[in-house]
């Protein structure tokens, strides 16, 4: 009987313990989406800060039995901000679009049974535009290192930190941490948030994953 009893709770607990052990390197996901990003003046004109909220798709894919993996996401956002001038004071109000695109690879190397140790190196894409103004908002391209953790705190829960560095085009050198949460309902099916802070920038993502 105990025999018996000892081995329904091992494999009752099984898949829990496969699933606190293993970090997924293959999933899909989206939601919702909030970038903000602090805008220089220019001639002296003051743009408030955008907060830009919209949604976000994103995934990645593990390559093979590796330690490999390739990932990419897609954000957009809308927002619309005040503009003001010295003694002129308030011009009203502009509407601003943004988005990013970014592709890049990865290496993840097990550190323990619930640790992972990831590395990537990725490709940005940004695009903040003036609705109605051909002329005005900034684009460009940027590369990103980034250095950090995968880890389950929990059977269910796993979080993760990274140091980024991104250098380009519209981020000039800029250094940001990004922490991440997720919460996995089911083998396949997760809750997912995430923040990146920077001096100038911030990004902040909630949603749902698929992993497989």
């Amino acid at each position: 009987m105990n025999k018996q009893l000892v081995l329904a709770l091992a494999l009752a607990a099984a898949p829990f313990a496969a699933r606190a052990g293993s970090h997924s390197y293959t999933y899909l996901e989206g939601g919702y989406a909030q970038l903000n990003q602090e805008l220089p003046q220019v001639d002296g004109i003051h743009i408030d800060d955008v907060k830009a909220g919209g949604f976000f798709v994103g995934g990645s894919v593990a390559l093979g039995e590796s330690q490999f993996h390739v990932f990419g996401s897609y954000r957009k956002g809308d927002d619309d901000v005040g503009v003001s001038a010295p003694i002129i004071g308030d011009l009203g109000s502009a509407g601003i679009d943004m988005d990013q695109g970014i592709l890049g690879f990865g290496y993840h190397q097990s550190l323990n049974q619930r640790t992972d140790l990831v590395a990537d190196l990725s490709y940005l894409s940004t695009n903040i535009d003036v609705k109605d103004d051909g002329e005005g908002g900034q684009d460009g391209d940027d590369f990103r290192v980034a250095v950090g953790v995968r880890h389950w705190i929990a059977n269910d829960v796993e979080i993760w930190g990274k140091g980024n560095y991104t250098d380009g085009d519209v981020y000039d050198g800029a250094f940001s941490a990004t922490l991440g949460l997720q919460y996995r309902m089911t083998p396949v099916w997760g809750v997912v948030g995430e923040a990146e802070f920077g001096d100038e920038f911030s990004q902040v993502t909630v949603g749902v994953r698929a992993s497989f």
